[in-house]
């Protein structure tokens, strides 16, 4: 299975990416100062040499279920972040600060160095990889549907949303949008709402007819509310420009001289996928055994 991957209609809409091109870059350009020196870029930073002395690593996060997010007791979690706490600890730092902020913002955040690391479970694709370093993945992802009780238009895929004339929405800055449109699905078609669970009210309220999204994210906000009027269809796999499978696959970002910091990183989180910790960290969060992967950030930057 592969990564999604950008073409000339999707590129840079991934969730768990950035909007990419020069919105990104003028965002990047509009940063200012930093507050703290940047890296030393030799020999692959300092970064890690100065989190372990000041003991505490800030997290950016998008304020997304079940990514990174802040739970309704305030406490900072989701599957990115619990895997960071364990991680960083065991690399001799022993505090996690979460900075919430617009996914939109994650990179030029991190670059103008707002925070030390995307821990949002961000998608890693070549246009990406040309303004930040990744960790390895930590997880891979299929597509799921929110679709009304009984799934009356029989939707399964995206090229069904075109064959029913379906309403479709989808979440700001979603994947799932390139996708839709690669199986053409209209653009100004497409409703844009802020996240799943104003999806799942607009197919709740007959508003849309389906809202797309990760498989995880469409069945733990159903599961969540309950809902009676709405279901989460079975995961399916939706295929980019050139009809190849488009798998999203999430880590964790570094900026470009850290290269030590995402090494170190790298280092543990290998540990605990060959132990099984990784799974067991991920699974309360709605992750499986089929979000695994060994997928590297090499071959998905490539």
């Amino acid at each position: 299975m592969a990564r999604p991957r950008g073409n000339d209609k999707g590129k840079g809409l991934a969730r768990r990416s950035l909007l990419a091109g020069g919105a990104a870059l003028g965002l990047l350009g509009a940063a200012g100062c930093s507050r703290v020196s940047s890296a030393d870029a030799k020999d692959g930073g300092n970064l890690l040499d100065r989190l372990k002395k000041q003991g505490t690593v800030r997290l950016g996060i998008a304020g997304e279920i079940p990514f990174g997010y802040i739970d309704k007791d305030g406490e900072f979690t989701g599957e990115a972040p619990e895997i960071a706490k364990v991680i960083f600890k065991r690399l001799g730092v022993g505090s996690v600060q979460p900075v919430p902020t617009e996914f939109s913002s994650l990179i030029p955040g991190l670059r103008s160095q707002q925070f030390d690391v995307v821990s949002a479970g961000m998608y890693i694709d070549p246009v990406r990889c040309e303004q930040v370093i990744f960790s390895d993945p930590d997880y891979k992802m299929l597509d799921a549907f929110i679709v009304a009780k009984g799934n009356p238009k029989n939707l399964h895929s995206y090229k069904d949303i075109v064959r029913a004339g379906a309403r479709m929405a989808s979440g700001t800055a979603y994947a799932q949008i390139g996708y839709a449109v690669t199986a053409g699905v209209k653009r100004s078609e497409i409703t844009v709402l802020p996240d799943q669970l104003a999806g799942l009210l607009a197919v709740e309220q007959g508003r849309v007819d389906v809202f797309a999204g990760t498989t995880v994210t469409v069945h733990n906000v159903v599961k969540q509310r309950g809902s009676r009027k709405a279901e989460a269809t079975e995961p399916f796999q939706a295929l980019d420009a050139d009809g190849k499978p488009a798998i999203g696959a999430g880590g964790f970002a570094f900026r470009p001289a850290e290269t030590k910091l995402r090494d170190a990183f790298n280092v543990e989180l290998h540990k605990m996928k060959k132990s099984g910790e990784l799974l067991r960290i991920m699974r309360p969060f709605g992750f499986t055994e089929t979000e695994m992967t060994d997928l590297t950030a090499k071959e998905l930057c490539s």
